[in-house]
């Protein structure tokens, strides 16, 4: 059927119209180098150089996952993504405009876990011994004690003893001798407090404040060695996610936990960002697998009445009071954080936590200005490349050059439609991988009119002359479209963003020369000997 001129028509036609079609719905992608965007080369973060070789390459590898399933759900158009090397892997994002909010959702961690709050009086228990410690290793010098009255039970200050200290404020409406003696034992601000005199009870239990200028100094303090080991058994730490305000002064809370928690995100199956009905804060909601729902449901039901901590990178972002059994669905409480955040939340929690954290070692933006050069710069070029060809071929073959001027018209729409096929994007390579299959059409053209001029030479018939020379040119054309699509495909496996680039749009484009070389350009000869009168010489 498709052997004669009319199903060869047919199959050009279909051929053409999805090219056209797929022009039309899907456009063409640009690349990072024309549209503009964001290169990042990163690499797995081992400060203390404990992991071997072969645990990077393992958490190299695991990251790519979780990164490609990041940015798949992140929006951006054909996104790059891939390993260089062992130990690298590359993040290229085309026409990406906030370069900080991809940057935080790429390095973001993401490892969540439940923990279960404590309660407050096992850690203040344990407040003498901390203070003890640190004033041990910072020296009496450095470390001004509170008086005994302020001390001896080792308990947070209240919130007006601890404003006073710092800002010198005291209850004007209260004049009576007891709280001006209260007031007079008060110590003066020194420049190293302890610890016990930088913690505000909450009012929550397990849950203790401490003013966001004292952030950086409780820090230094439970980093001094040997002083967080004197907490209680099995049990840690953990900072609020954002500072809250209390009047004019903002705290950050500081929970006291359960070190191991009893699930993490790894049993997470769904996360999405939303409002809360009720407070209208921003939330994102989880739910976990049925083995997840299970170990959620007994660990709540034997808890009622206690607090749990949802811990997103070291970082409290909410712990609420278990009302009732829990089971296999929740939320994360954002308080009135925007709908991105959650929404970056959400993507990262959905994707899963990275096996290692990742350290950008490079990071390159590219200018929308400096990608509308390369297109114009590659356009022009393009243009007088194609122009000087299609010249040469008309002014050489006339008729026949014709054929091929129309044929190559026709390949240079079903390469771009196949680039928006396969969605794949342009890139300046790209555009130079096109120039360079035109030029593999023109030389296949070129091979078949050369034979058809040896045949026509030998006194064969115009008809027989192109049969022969079509048949005779096959061979020489596949070896050169065979071996130029193996080059291809091997740039393609090997090499990286650009060179891919290039890789892609050279194999599509060979894939469509072919075709318009031994068909679509047969088929106009076809054409054009059916409408020759018999024994009139063709023009080539």
């Amino acid at each position: 059927m498709f052997s004669g001129i009319r199903g060869r028509i047919i199959v050009i036609l279909i051929a053409v119209g999805l090219a056209v079609g797929s022009l039309i719905t899907n456009g063409i992608a640009l690349g990072l180098d024309l549209r503009g965007g964001m290169h990042l080369a990163l690499e797995v973060r081992d400060p203390n150089g404990t992991m071997t070789a072969e645990q990077r390459r393992d958490a190299t590898e695991q990251n790519l996952h979780v990164l490609r399933n990041r940015i798949d759900q992140f929006g951006v158009v054909e996104p790059l993504v891939q390993k260089v090397g062992d130990e690298r892997i590359i993040v290229e994002l085309p026409g990406i405009d906030d370069e900080q909010r991809a940057r935080d959702v790429i390095e973001r961690q993401a490892f969540l876990e439940w923990q279960l709050v404590r309660p407050s009086n096992e850690f203040l228990g344990a407040v003498q011994r901390l203070d003890r410690a640190i004033a041990q290793q910072l020296g009496p010098e450095d470390l001004e004690e509170l008086p005994e009255s302020a001390t001896q039970d080792s308990a947070p200050a209240t919130r007006q003893a601890i404003e006073e200290a710092l800002f010198g404020r005291a209850d004007t409406t209260a004049a009576d001798d007891s709280t001006a003696a209260d007031s007079a034992a008060l110590p003066a601000v020194p420049s190293e407090r302890p610890l016990s005199a930088l913690l505000l009870d909450s009012g929550r239990d397990g849950e203790f404040l401490v003013a966001e200028q004292d952030v950086p100094r409780v820090k230094r303090y439970l980093a001094l060695p040997g002083v967080i080991d004197l907490l209680p058994r099995n049990s840690e730490l953990g900072w609020g996610s954002r500072p809250e305000g209390q009047g004019a002064q903002l705290y950050r809370s500081l929970y006291f936990m359960e070190r191991t928690p009893f699930i993490t995100g790894e049993r997470l199956r769904d996360a999405v960002a939303g409002r809360d009905p009720q407070f209208n804060n921003t939330i994102v909601t989880f739910e976990l697998d049925r083995r997840g729902g299970r170990t959620f449901e007994d660990v709540t039901s034997q808890h009622i009445g206690d607090r749990l901590a949802i811990v997103l990178d070291t970082l409290v972002h909410s712990a609420p009071v278990i009302q009732s059994r829990i089971g296999a669905n929740g939320q994360i409480d954002l308080q009135q954080a925007p709908m991105q955040e959650a929404s970056d939340l959400a993507v990262v929690l959905r994707a899963g936590a990275l096996q290692a954290p990742l350290d950008v070692v490079e990071q390159r933006s590219v200018g929308p200005s400096l990608g509308r050069d390369s297109i114009d710069q590659g356009i022009i070029a393009g243009i007088i490349g194609i122009v000087l060809v299609l010249g040469i071929m008309l002014f050489y073959y006339r008729t026949a050059g014709i054929i091929a001027v129309v044929a190559l018209a026709m390949y240079v729409l079903l390469l771009l439609g196949g680039l928006s096929g396969l969605g794949a994007a342009l890139s300046a390579p790209g555009i130079a991988g096109i120039i360079l299959s035109v030029g593999m059409a023109v030389d296949a053209n070129v091979l078949i009119f050369e034979r058809i001029r040896e045949e026509l030479a030998h006194g064969r018939s115009a008809r027989a002359a192109v049969e022969e020379g079509f048949k005779n040119a096959m061979s020489a054309i596949v070896d050169s479209n065979l071996t130029t699509l193996i080059t291809a495909l091997i740039l393609y496996q090997v090499g990286t963003g650009p060179v891919r680039g290039f890789a892609v749009t050279l194999s599509i484009g060979i894939v469509a020369s072919f075709f318009t070389a031994v068909y679509i350009t047969r088929t106009f000869f076809m054409i054009y000997l059916t409408r020759k009168r018999a024994g009139e010489p063709i023009s080539i």
